[in-house]
């Protein structure tokens, strides 16, 4: 099975390990297109610090009135079951929600076909995959990446569809969220990874070579 036929879940929080997660945006993309999107604020765990508010726009007052994520258990829990997740450099997204959740409930290890795992990864990582894609390409952030892709009119247009109003911006988690969306939908319209499998699209997501190797031989069996 194509990786586009499978349902996968790009997802972007504004916060830190200090101050917990502030904000999450899920972008459902499935076919090759986005299908769904949600997104919310979530109660601060720790002390927001005045330079990461500086980033993404979140001060404890703006947040004090919201639910922390820890509710959201079912949701989360629930995506990790249908797809697997992604996110642009996923290493700090897997961070955070494992900050929260150390693990899912046992999955289907979309890695490999057939398999169980009790793990919110692998992700698939649209820095990585841009950065073997497209070398030529001069930087690796999300808004230099969507730029030269030609793809900011298309994210501005979801964001007025999408997004509250006052996070319609680059670091608020559903824009951020959106911007990652559209780059991994571009990819499924490439010829180097449009009729790939998923394990294959998640092994190259995988720079460490011992789980690459462990990825490519659960392959396999």
């Amino acid at each position: 099975m194509r990786w586009i036929e499978q349902p996968v879940f790009f997802i972007d929080f504004e916060g830190s390990l200090a101050s917990g997660i502030l904000e999450y945006g899920v972008v459902t993309l499935h076919g090759g297109r986005i299908v769904e999107t949600k997104t919310r604020l979530c109660r601060a765990t720790g002390r927001v610090r005045p330079e990461d508010a500086a980033v993404h726009g979140l001060r404890e007052d703006d947040v004090a009135a919201q639910a922390p994520l820890a509710g959201d258990w079912e949701y989360f829990a629930g995506l990790r079951e249908r797809g697997p997740f992604a996110a642009h450099y996923a290493h700090t997204e897997n961070s955070l929600l494992k900050s929260v959740w150390p693990y899912p409930r046992t999955s289907p290890d979309f890695a490999r076909p057939g398999g169980r795992a009790a793990e919110w990864g692998p992700w698939i990582d649209t820095g990585r995959l841009y950065a073997q894609f497209h070398p030529q390409l001069p930087s690796g952030r999300l808004g230099d990446l969507v730029s030269a892709c030609g793809l900011q009119a298309s994210l501005d247009a979801l964001a007025a569809a999408h997004c509250p109003a006052a996070r319609r911006r680059y670091h608020a988690a559903l824009y951020d969220a959106l911007a990652g969306a559209l780059l991994l939908a571009r990819l499924a319209a490439e010829p180097v990874a449009a009729d790939k499998s998923m394990a294959w699209l998640l092994g190259m997501s995988t720079l460490n070579p011992e789980k690459r190797d462990a990825l490519r031989q659960g392959n396999l069996f």
